[in-house]
């Protein structure tokens, strides 16, 4: 047993019952907590598929930024609203259950029935490759330096024009 094959394994056990969890808890502060578990282990799991970036920018992005942005509408809103629709309306309780069960087959169809291909072809490891973080730099730096210095001047300026709308608002 190779230890790709056992990290795939306990991410994907964490993943799975982090999601589970994440679900079926009656406070959404703990379900947000259990959300934040889950992208940490679909990072790991992007950085067993070789996607280092992908993994950073998801733990950056979804389990830094959004997650606090959560936190703060979960917090501001009023969630025994929500509690008293699904007591009064059980047949989108059933309904809900009746798609979770549906995907879950289709998942569980796609594990057992599925044959992965056995060899990597000359594009396979070439999209491997660039995944890396060293790749997706020197590109960014080389051929597309004239684009992002371009982005970076975009978010200069409107960083530049909301402080200045703010500044105007505040007189």
């Amino acid at each position: 047993m190779s230890l790709e094959f056992i990290l795939f394994t306990v991410f994907s056990a964490v993943s799975l019952s982090s999601a589970i969890l994440m679900v079926t808890r009656i406070n959404p502060v703990i379900s947000a907590l259990f959300l934040v578990v889950n992208f940490a282990s679909l990072a790991g799991l992007y950085l067993i598929l070789n996607a280092q970036f992908i993994a950073i920018a998801q733990v950056i992005v979804y389990a830094g930024a959004i997650m606090v942005f959560f936190l703060f509408v979960i917090m501001l809103i009023n969630p025994d609203l929500e509690k008293r629709f699904m007591e009064q309306k059980p047949k989108f309780k059933m309904f809900a259950v009746f798609i979770a069960v549906l995907v879950f087959v289709q998942i569980a169809y796609i594990i057992f029935f599925s044959q992965p291909s056995a060899d990597i072809s000359k594009e396979l490891a070439a999209s491997i490759q660039a995944g890396t973080i060293e790749q997706i730099g020197t590109d960014l730096f080389t051929k597309y330096v004239l684009p992002f210095e371009a982005v970076g001047y975009l978010l200069l300026a409107a960083a530049i024009g909301a402080l200045v709308l703010a500044k105007k608002k505040l007189k």
